[in-house]
């Protein structure tokens, strides 16, 4: 049931970061198919205006495919998960580089993968994407693939089974990171964070909103574990809650009774 105990207090401030696919967009089974229309841009604009500049999006993409994704506009943004940054809109989008052993095992993958139904691989410099879309036998056995090519590849690099796909990120792919630096610098710093997410890679996010005071909110998937406080059904209820006129409507998320067990879960 929504909490009244969630209304801000008077003054309150806030910084707003979105991931993207799943949450702003549908997931795609190739994410080169989705497209950006003109009412979200519209949102973001909107919200842009609205926080003074206080908005960003933080998302597996990379900064060259978020700008793509989203041209005109260029947005305040995270790519692949935190690595890429770009904390103003003015700033250039340098890209990240893919390390050798990486880029050896893309090519084994497209090699050997690049053929069968349901799959699609993205390579994102230092990030590897292989996407299943709704398909549990295809994501259990690109997990298993995936969790045997980690030794060789740099120290830190790990498995993310997400909603739709596996990937393998280095060490500095996490999103929560990505937050804490955006606090840092204006027009976040001093701000209350609100982020909005759907998938396993926005659990650390969620975790640092929690400890910068802020707002946690999961997108779909209810019977997953996750340590966002709060929730919203999907897409759709994500765009209605963003675009309303008196954002943010706290009392209008659904709040997540979360317990010890189901924090470590989503860990």
């Amino acid at each position: 049931m929504p909490s009244p105990a969630l209304a801000p207090a008077a003054g309150d401030r806030w910084a707003l970061f979105l991931d993207i696919d799943g949450t702003l967009l549908e997931h795609h089974k190739d994410p080169t198919g989705v497209v950006v229309d003109d009412e979200l841009r519209t949102l973001l604009s909107n919200l842009d205006r609205q926080l003074g500049g206080a908005v960003a999006v933080i998302s597996g993409r990379s900064l060259a495919s978020i700008d793509t994704l989203f041209q005109p506009m260029v947005l305040r943004a995270g790519g692949l998960f935190g690595i890429e940054l770009r904390l103003s809109p003015d700033e250039p989008a340098v890209a990240a580089e893919e390390p050798p052993a990486l880029a050896a095992l893309a090519d084994r993958a497209e090699a050997e993968l690049g053929r069968a139904p349901n799959i699609v691989i993205e390579r994102k410099g230092p990030v590897l994407a292989i996407h299943t879309g709704p398909h549990p036998q295809s994501l259990d056995h690109i997990t298993r693939l995936a969790k045997a090519a980690l030794p060789g590849l740099p120290d830190g690099y790990r498995v993310v089974e997400g909603n739709v796909g596996v990937e393998l990120l280095p060490a500095a792919a996490l999103k929560g990171d990505a937050v804490y630096r955006f606090m840092t610098v204006e027009p976040f710093k001093g701000r209350r964070p609100i982020f909005i997410g759907d998938d396993v890679p926005d659990e650390h996010a969620f975790e640092s909103v929690h400890a910068l005071g802020g707002i946690s909110v999961k997108v779909g998937r209810p019977e997953q574990a996750t340590a966002a406080l709060h929730a919203l059904a999907d897409v759709a209820a994500v765009r209605a809650w963003l675009g309303d006129p008196q954002f943010p409507l706290l009392d209008k998320l659904v709040r997540r009774e979360v317990t010890e067990a189901a924090e470590e879960a989503a860990r």
